[in-house]
């Protein structure tokens, strides 16, 4: 599926062949009878030498214009410079140019002299060699490396050229996601699991046709533009495409069985509420929206229907009803096509909420927590974008992001004499990448800050495949002065067993068990537990969702070291919580 690498061989032209012994005058009337002919290739005692016309002009000119005078009677032979810049005709572009940059500033941008093993001698232009390698470049950067179809940006290309062509309005858009794909990485490794992209991407391009766009969106995602379809059809080809994953994967022997769930749109749906975006005529814009625009809202209407098959149960085709009330659905897929942007576009911020020392009511720490304005969505929840950035592996840059910014506010802090330690929430995936410490150590050493003013919240938003892995890492994090603490304890996968097998320096208690702890005596008997099993494993204790006095009190006689939540402080912006510091010093 990938396009063979140009090499140099693939350019040029075939070089005339001269030999030694052939008269200067006969070489000057081939170059003059062919006003297109660029050099010939003198072959000298075996040995081919490359003459071009410029190095024949120069020649026959001569310094006080008596050159051809001069060599009116030499052969070929004595006209061939002392040496010849060739190159093997199987190296490939980028090696190409570089040795070209490589070559003396006078003679960079004369010809090359290409001979294959076999064959004639080639001459290739170095500009031939410097546009070659800007079609590689642009290829690169409008396909995926891994499957070599188009990604993103590539199908934002081809696809707008397709909808402002004629017929737009027959376009459909298939979203196609892989059922569970990251079971076959973590059960197989990521080599399986490449093994399975390419081979379905294979699948997926045999089932289109020619006319047809289909591009790798990223991690298990891929879409089919169609053109020229109606409704039927662009059923036919999802069916199509589900047919094929019958037949499992084979990766070192082993059988690997995938399914897919797609979600259709058709190009009339993102126009529904035009009257004349359903004429099937030839109009080019549906509902009178750009190409680009057009194909957003299609991709992102064809997301929302594989989101809703996903939820009614997988390994189908979904379908919205473009007529009635957009979904939520329609709202987590333009989440998971603006997040990409959030980062580029510094739509992202950090807030922070202060963490008060119970025994002492200073408030020496503060969470890191992010948050998300979108000039389309609006303000985006923790709760919306997490798992979509979890799901499509933007976590890992999300991630990198919240810990490089913690840590340049640490060092505002620390800088203007009020230093408070920052927790950031970790998600399990970043420890799954395995390279987290490397991360964190990374910020901490470009901003100058102390391990000890940072701190990791291991969320569990997403359960730890890899026990060993993590505490490792968390093992590495602690021994270089960084505290580790089990976020949101209580809930989900959390248990006394990560207790065991995670090593962590604090535990903070979900806000569903301080709810009710100074009303319901049952939740105050567990906590107290919770609170003395932490002791007893050398763990400092936080209790999230503090709103109340009397939960304080209670908190404070359970002995716990922090409390959190709105009765202390919301989570701020840096200069707010700046001017609040101020206004509680005495």
């Amino acid at each position: 599926m990938k396009p063979s690498t140009p090499t140099l061989g693939d350019l040029g032209f075939e070089a005339m062949v001269l030999s030694g012994d052939t008269p200067s005058g006969e070489i000057e009337a081939l170059f003059r009878e062919d006003r297109g002919l660029r050099a010939v290739v003198v072959e000298v005692r075996g040995i081919p030498t490359l003459l071009t016309r410029d190095q024949l002009d120069h020649q026959m000119t001569g310094r006080l214009g008596y050159g051809r005078a001069l060599n009116a009677r030499v052969t070929a032979e004595a006209l061939v410079p002392c040496t010849t810049f060739s190159l093997p005709p199987s190296l490939d572009l980028r090696a190409a140019a570089a040795a070209l940059l490589d070559r003396p500033e006078e003679s960079r941008y004369q010809d090359v002299l290409v001979v294959p093993a076999s064959g004639s001698p080639r001459v290739v232009p170095v500009s031939q060699v410097l546009e070659g390698l800007s079609d590689v470049f642009r290829h690169a950067a409008l396909h995926d490396p891994l499957t070599g179809l188009a990604n993103r940006l590539g199908l934002e290309e081809s696809g707008q050229a397709l909808l402002a062509g004629s017929g737009s309005a027959r376009t459909a858009a298939l979203y196609v996601d892989l059922d569970d794909f990251k079971v076959i990485n973590n059960t197989f490794g990521h080599r399986a699991g490449d093994s399975v992209l390419t081979a379905f991407a294979a699948r997926l391009k045999a089932c289109t046709r020619a006319a047809d766009r289909v591009a790798r969106l990223g991690g298990d995602e891929f879409a089919v533009l169609l053109a020229n379809v109606d409704e039927a059809s662009a059923r036919a080809l999802a069916d199509r495409i589900l047919r094929v994953l019958d037949e499992p994967f084979v990766h070192d022997g082993h059988l690997l069985h995938v399914s897919a769930t797609l979600g259709l749109a058709m190009a009339a749906d993102v126009g529904a509420g035009d009257p004349g975006a359903r004429d099937g005529g030839a109009s080019v814009r549906a509902g009178g929206q750009e190409p680009g625009t057009q194909l957003e809202d299609l991709l992102r209407q064809a997301d929302a229907a594989m989101l809703q098959a996903k939820h009614e149960g997988k390994r189908r085709l979904g379908r919205i009803d473009p007529s009635r009330p957009e979904s939520r659905f329609a709202r987590q897929a333009l989440i998971r096509r603006r997040l990409p942007h959030a980062l580029s576009s510094a739509a992202f911020s950090l807030h922070y909420q202060p963490l008060m020392d119970i025994p002492t009511g200073e408030c020496p720490a503060v969470e890191a927590l992010l948050r998300w304005h979108d000039p389309e969505l609006g303000a985006v929840s923790p709760t919306e974008f997490i798992h979509v950035a979890e799901h499509t592996g933007m976590i890992h840059a999300v991630g990198q992001w919240v810990i490089d910014q913690a840590c340049a506010q640490a060092r505002l802090w620390a800088d203007a004499g009020t230093p408070r330690a920052i927790s950031v929430n970790i998600s399990p995936l970043q420890l799954a990448a395995g390279n987290l410490a490397t991360v964190i150590h990374g910020s901490l050493q470009r901003h100058g800050v102390p391990p000890a003013l940072l701190n990791v919240e291991i969320t569990e938003s997403a359960a730890i495949v890899d026990l060993s892995s993590a505490a490792a890492q968390l093992r590495t994090l602690i021994g270089a002065g960084i505290g580790v603490a089990l976020d949101d304890y209580g809930t989900a996968y959390s248990s006394l067993s990560l207790l065991r097998e995670l090593p962590l320096t604090g535990l903070k208690l979900d806000k569903s068990f301080i709810d009710t702890i100074d009303t319901d005596p049952t939740s105050a008997v567990l906590v107290a537990n919770v609170m003395a099993s932490a002791r007893a494993l050398g763990l400092r204790t936080t209790a999230e969702g503090v709103e109340r006095e009397t939960q304080l009190a209670v908190l404070r006689e359970l002995r716990c070291d922090t409390a959190q939540g709105y009765l202390i402080a919301r989570p701020l912006p840096p200069a707010e919580l700046d001017v609040l510091s101020r206004r509680r010093v005495p």
